[in-house]
């Protein structure tokens, strides 16, 4: 797992910091095949509070959701896009992310693109590489809870 932050914006526990700060997520690639890990995750975000927006132009509704083609498409305000995406189609999303005004691109495990990582630090947002973000939150959920 990498975390970049903007210059000065770090905290002691940066991922605790995103889980507690921001709570609507874009999920890039999820799937309605509840075999599939996105979607496995993103129910686990939905039940524990956070409001998703489903990106895959193949979907009409994941988890109750209206999915959308392209994170340009979604009505409303961004704060984390979770992507399930290979790590070639990741700089496409950044872009995407940074045109948004997204705050925080989030890879999932075994995701990693270092060039876009850095062009969305380098824009201001925050970045975790290689990191389920269903297991970083239940690492933290004690301190989420309180």
């Amino acid at each position: 797992m990498r975390v970049l932050v903007p210059d000065g914006a770090a905290g002691a526990d940066p991922i605790l910091e995103i889980l507690r700060k921001y709570k609507t997520i874009a999920v890039v690639g999820l799937s309605s095949n509840p075999m599939r890990p996105s979607y496995g995750v993103t129910e686990y975000m939905q039940g524990a509070g956070y409001r998703i927006i489903p990106v895959n132009p193949n979907e009409g509704e994941v988890l109750g959701e209206k999915s959308y083609a392209r994170l340009e498409d979604v009505p409303e305000k961004i704060e984390i896009v979770d992507i399930f995406r290979r790590a070639e189609e990741v700089a496409a999303v950044v872009e995407s992310a940074i045109r948004i005004g997204a705050k925080v691109v989030w890879m999932q495990l075994d995701i990693e693109n270092e060039k876009a990582a850095e062009k969305a630090r380098a824009a201001g947002l925050m970045v975790v590489e290689d990191a389920c973000i269903l297991i970083e939150h239940r690492k933290r959920l004690r301190q989420l809870q309180s």
